[in-house]
């Protein structure tokens, strides 16, 4: 008869629990990004934005902190309640 070892259940890493309150952040494009290096040109993209003056309202994650922090230099970011 072989043994049959039981797989331990690994606890999650991070707590599944959601945060009180949602927070979002509008981020809006002031600067133009013509002769701006092509990852930069990318970054606004993925936030959603296309060309000057236009805004996104997106969730407050860390990986949209790091997108801002990127291209901050051409972005003006507001915290808003509900999009």
């Amino acid at each position: 008869m072989t043994d049959v070892a039981t797989k331990v259940k690994k606890s999650p890493k991070r707590a599944a629990t959601a945060p009180a309150g949602d927070r979002y952040v509008k981020v809006t494009l002031v600067r133009s990004l013509i002769g701006t290096p092509l990852d930069q040109r990318a970054t606004a993209k993925g936030l959603g934005l296309r060309k000057p003056q236009s805004s996104a309202t997106l969730k407050d994650t860390p990986a949209i902190q790091g997108m801002i922090t990127k291209i901050g230099w051409a972005l003006k970011v507001e915290t808003v309640e509900k999009p």
